[in-house]
């Protein structure tokens, strides 16, 4: 039993540490340095930097580095497509001027979100446990290995 709480207490941790984020809205505010942004591209960004970046960018994600009077330098971390595709990208950087994007957000963490998936996650871990699916894995369930028997051994030359 001890190592079933011990695995659905890892699990919680895990899940806790990873966390839940949204993003907001970042109207009128310049988001700080360091954060995680989210820039939606214009037609005019998507012009822009459709030779560099791909002719049909949505969205770019990436963290802020710097912000000037005339553009904004992001380490970018994911490009969306305007058809649903996404491209991870490896912390480029980037610079983008303002009249190339349109909405701002920032990834905050969801406080509500990560206790709802702890809870979900914790709550199946405690019914798969308590059901005995999970008992093996756990090594609560079942018989032991058996003790080999003479008529079990293979001998070999």
């Amino acid at each position: 039993m001890k190592k079933s709480i011990r695995v659905i207490g890892v699990t919680a941790l895990a899940v806790l540490l990873a966390g839940c984020y949204s993003l907001k809205p970042a109207a009128g505010v310049t988001p700080d340095l360091g954060s995680k942004v989210v820039f939606d591209v214009n037609d005019v960004g998507r012009v822009a930097l459709g030779p560099s970046m791909g002719a049909e960018i949505a969205q770019i994600e990436g963290r802020l580095l710097e912000r000037t009077s005339e553009d904004y330098l992001i380490s970018v971390s994911t490009v969306r497509f305007l058809r649903g595709g996404v491209q991870p990208w490896t912390g480029e950087r980037v610079r983008l001027k303002p009249e190339f994007l349109g909405s701002t957000y920032e990834r905050k963490f969801s406080r509500s979100r990560t206790i709802a998936a702890t809870a979900i996650t914790v709550g199946g871990f405690a019914a798969l446990v308590a059901s005995g699916t999970f008992g093996g894995f756990l090594g609560m369930g079942g018989d032991p290995d058996p003790k080999p028997t003479p008529e079990g051994l293979i001998r070999r030359p």
